[in-house]
Protein backbone atom coordinates (compact mmCIF):
# COMPACT_ATOMS: atom_id res chain seq x y z
CA UNK A 1 0.00 0.00 0.00
CA UNK A 2 1.29 3.48 -1.29
CA UNK A 3 1.96 5.99 1.62
CA UNK A 4 -0.15 8.45 -0.57
CA UNK A 5 -2.98 6.40 -0.09
CA UNK A 6 -3.47 7.28 3.66
CA UNK A 7 -4.04 10.91 2.32
CA UNK A 8 -7.68 9.72 1.93
CA UNK A 9 -8.14 10.13 5.48
CA UNK A 10 -7.69 13.62 5.74
CA UNK A 11 -10.12 14.00 2.50
CA UNK A 12 -12.62 11.71 4.15
CA UNK A 13 -12.39 14.10 7.64
CA UNK A 14 -12.26 17.55 6.50
CA UNK A 15 -15.30 16.67 3.45
CA UNK A 16 -18.07 16.03 6.77
CA UNK A 17 -18.30 19.53 6.61
CA UNK A 18 -19.58 21.78 3.91
CA UNK A 19 -19.03 25.77 5.91
CA UNK A 20 -20.99 27.14 3.04
CA UNK A 21 -24.02 25.19 3.08
CA UNK A 22 -24.03 24.67 6.69
CA UNK A 23 -24.01 21.29 6.88
CA UNK A 24 -21.72 18.89 9.47
CA UNK A 25 -22.43 14.77 9.35
CA UNK A 26 -19.89 15.31 12.15
CA UNK A 27 -22.25 14.79 14.91
CA UNK A 28 -22.08 11.01 16.62
CA UNK A 29 -19.85 8.60 17.80
CA UNK A 30 -20.87 5.97 14.84
CA UNK A 31 -19.83 9.56 12.54
CA UNK A 32 -16.27 8.99 13.37
CA UNK A 33 -16.29 5.22 13.51
CA UNK A 34 -17.42 5.37 9.85
CA UNK A 35 -14.60 7.77 8.66
CA UNK A 36 -12.16 4.65 10.09
CA UNK A 37 -13.24 2.22 7.06
CA UNK A 38 -11.93 -0.97 6.92
CA UNK A 39 -9.94 -0.51 10.62
CA UNK A 40 -12.43 -1.19 12.49
CA UNK A 41 -10.42 -1.59 15.69
CA UNK A 42 -9.86 1.42 16.35
CA UNK A 43 -13.32 2.66 15.28
CA UNK A 44 -14.57 0.24 18.35
CA UNK A 45 -12.77 2.40 20.11
CA UNK A 46 -14.09 5.31 20.22
CA UNK A 47 -16.28 7.48 22.47
CA UNK A 48 -18.41 11.21 22.44
CA UNK A 49 -15.39 13.05 23.37
CA UNK A 50 -13.85 11.76 19.69
CA UNK A 51 -16.56 14.16 18.36
CA UNK A 52 -15.22 16.93 19.52
CA UNK A 53 -11.70 15.84 19.49
CA UNK A 54 -11.94 15.23 15.40
CA UNK A 55 -13.83 18.21 14.84
CA UNK A 56 -10.94 20.39 16.17
CA UNK A 57 -8.28 18.09 13.67
CA UNK A 58 -10.78 18.85 11.02
CA UNK A 59 -10.31 22.77 11.37
CA UNK A 60 -6.92 22.03 11.10
CA UNK A 61 -6.28 20.73 8.22
CA UNK A 62 -9.19 22.06 6.40
CA UNK A 63 -6.79 25.25 7.05
CA UNK A 64 -4.01 23.32 5.33
CA UNK A 65 -6.31 23.10 2.46
CA UNK A 66 -7.62 26.81 2.32
CA UNK A 67 -3.37 27.94 2.56
CA UNK A 68 -2.43 25.68 -0.10
CA UNK A 69 -6.37 27.13 -2.38
CA UNK A 70 -5.09 30.63 -1.79
CA UNK A 71 -1.44 30.05 -3.22
CA UNK A 72 0.01 30.32 0.57
CA UNK A 73 2.15 27.29 0.27
CA UNK A 74 4.67 28.40 3.10
CA UNK A 75 1.56 28.73 5.10
CA UNK A 76 0.44 25.28 4.04
CA UNK A 77 3.31 23.66 5.02
CA UNK A 78 3.92 25.24 7.99
CA UNK A 79 0.19 24.33 9.72
CA UNK A 80 0.91 20.72 8.47
CA UNK A 81 3.72 20.37 10.14
CA UNK A 82 2.64 21.49 13.26
CA UNK A 83 -0.23 18.47 12.79
CA UNK A 84 2.85 16.02 11.90
CA UNK A 85 4.56 16.90 15.61
CA UNK A 86 1.45 16.69 17.24
CA UNK A 87 0.63 13.49 16.26
CA UNK A 88 3.75 10.92 15.03
CA UNK A 89 3.25 7.48 13.31
CA UNK A 90 5.91 5.33 13.22
CA UNK A 91 6.84 3.65 9.58
CA UNK A 92 7.21 0.27 9.39
CA UNK A 93 7.78 -2.09 7.01
CA UNK A 94 4.69 -4.54 6.44
CA UNK A 95 3.64 -7.57 3.80
CA UNK A 96 3.37 -10.92 5.87
CA UNK A 97 -0.05 -10.95 4.99
CA UNK A 98 0.29 -10.38 1.72
CA UNK A 99 1.74 -12.35 -0.80
CA UNK A 100 2.26 -12.79 -4.41
CA UNK A 101 1.95 -15.91 -7.00
CA UNK A 102 5.10 -17.09 -5.69
CA UNK A 103 4.38 -16.75 -2.24
CA UNK A 104 6.45 -14.21 -1.52
CA UNK A 105 5.45 -11.25 0.82
CA UNK A 106 4.49 -8.07 -0.68
CA UNK A 107 6.50 -5.93 1.03
CA UNK A 108 5.14 -2.16 1.75
CA UNK A 109 5.61 1.07 3.94
CA UNK A 110 2.92 0.40 6.70
CA UNK A 111 2.21 3.84 9.20
CA UNK A 112 2.13 2.39 12.38
CA UNK A 113 0.47 4.63 15.21
CA UNK A 114 0.51 4.15 18.74
CA UNK A 115 -2.31 6.56 19.44
CA UNK A 116 -3.77 7.63 23.46
CA UNK A 117 -6.97 7.97 21.63
CA UNK A 118 -8.61 7.37 18.02
CA UNK A 119 -8.38 10.91 17.19
CA UNK A 120 -4.75 10.92 17.44
CA UNK A 121 -4.37 7.77 16.10
CA UNK A 122 -6.93 8.88 12.73
CA UNK A 123 -5.13 12.33 12.84
CA UNK A 124 -1.49 10.77 12.41
CA UNK A 125 -2.54 9.02 9.44
CA UNK A 126 -4.17 11.80 7.66
CA UNK A 127 -1.66 14.33 8.20
CA UNK A 128 1.31 12.08 7.43
CA UNK A 129 -0.37 11.02 4.72
CA UNK A 130 -1.42 14.65 3.21
CA UNK A 131 2.05 14.78 3.76
CA UNK A 132 3.55 12.83 1.49
CA UNK A 133 1.01 13.52 -1.44
CA UNK A 134 1.89 17.16 -0.99
CA UNK A 135 5.79 16.80 -1.39
CA UNK A 136 5.14 14.15 -3.74
CA UNK A 137 2.60 16.12 -6.28
CA UNK A 138 3.67 20.01 -4.89
CA UNK A 139 1.24 22.22 -2.43
CA UNK A 140 -0.76 23.66 -5.44
CA UNK A 141 -2.23 20.01 -5.75
CA UNK A 142 -4.14 20.44 -2.15
CA UNK A 143 -7.50 22.34 -3.78
CA UNK A 144 -11.20 23.16 -2.98
CA UNK A 145 -14.18 22.98 -5.15
CA UNK A 146 -14.68 25.86 -6.99
CA UNK A 147 -18.76 25.30 -7.93
CA UNK A 148 -19.83 27.54 -4.90
CA UNK A 149 -21.24 26.54 -2.48
CA UNK A 150 -19.82 23.44 -2.79
CA UNK A 151 -15.71 24.06 -0.99
CA UNK A 152 -15.05 20.43 -0.45
CA UNK A 153 -11.15 19.34 -0.40
CA UNK A 154 -9.73 17.36 -2.81
CA UNK A 155 -6.29 16.37 -4.33
CA UNK A 156 -5.13 16.63 -7.98
CA UNK A 157 -3.41 14.18 -9.47
CA UNK A 158 -3.97 15.39 -12.98
CA UNK A 159 -0.88 15.43 -15.43
CA UNK A 160 -1.74 18.86 -16.33
CA UNK A 161 -2.47 20.39 -12.74
CA UNK A 162 -6.60 21.10 -14.09
CA UNK A 163 -8.61 19.40 -11.68
CA UNK A 164 -10.71 22.42 -9.97
CA UNK A 165 -13.39 20.70 -8.56
CA UNK A 166 -14.19 17.96 -6.44
CA UNK A 167 -16.15 16.11 -8.50
CA UNK A 168 -17.93 15.15 -11.86
CA UNK A 169 -20.78 16.21 -10.66
CA UNK A 170 -19.58 19.74 -9.38
CA UNK A 171 -17.81 20.37 -12.22
CA UNK A 172 -20.84 19.37 -14.56
CA UNK A 173 -23.06 21.76 -12.55
CA UNK A 174 -20.33 24.80 -12.79
CA UNK A 175 -20.19 24.19 -16.41
CA UNK A 176 -24.24 24.58 -16.43
CA UNK A 177 -24.07 27.90 -14.74
CA UNK A 178 -21.03 29.46 -16.45
CA UNK A 179 -22.96 28.04 -19.83
CA UNK A 180 -26.20 29.78 -18.83
CA UNK A 181 -24.26 32.73 -17.65
CA UNK A 182 -22.50 33.55 -21.24
CA UNK A 183 -26.07 33.00 -23.14
CA UNK A 184 -27.79 35.59 -20.52
CA UNK A 185 -24.72 37.89 -21.51
CA UNK A 186 -25.52 37.01 -25.20
CA UNK A 187 -28.95 38.31 -24.59
CA UNK A 188 -28.45 41.49 -22.82
CA UNK A 189 -25.95 42.74 -25.08
CA UNK A 190 -28.63 41.85 -28.01
CA UNK A 191 -31.00 43.55 -26.36
CA UNK A 192 -28.72 46.13 -26.00
CA UNK A 193 -28.38 46.53 -29.26
CA UNK A 194 -31.67 46.25 -30.57
CA UNK A 195 -32.10 49.11 -28.15
CA UNK A 196 -29.52 51.37 -29.39
CA UNK A 197 -30.58 50.92 -33.17
CA UNK A 198 -34.33 51.84 -31.90
CA UNK A 199 -33.24 54.88 -30.72
CA UNK A 200 -30.73 55.87 -33.20
CA UNK A 201 -33.91 55.84 -36.10
CA UNK A 202 -35.85 58.90 -34.80
CA UNK A 203 -32.57 60.90 -34.74
CA UNK A 204 -31.84 59.94 -38.36
CA UNK A 205 -35.80 60.56 -39.08
CA UNK A 206 -35.42 64.20 -37.74
CA UNK A 207 -32.81 64.91 -39.59
CA UNK A 208 -33.65 64.25 -43.15
CA UNK A 209 -36.61 66.28 -42.34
Amino acid sequence: MELAYYSDYALRLVNTEEPARGTDTLTSVDAVRDLFGANQSAARRATEADVTRFRSVRARLRAVFEAADAGDETLGVDLLNSLLLEFPVSPQISGHDHRDDDGRPLWHMHLADHPSNPTAGYAAIAAMGLAFHLTEYGVDRLGLCEAPPCRNAYLDTSTNRSRRYCSDRCATRANVAAYRARKRLEAERTENTGRAADSAQPSTASGER
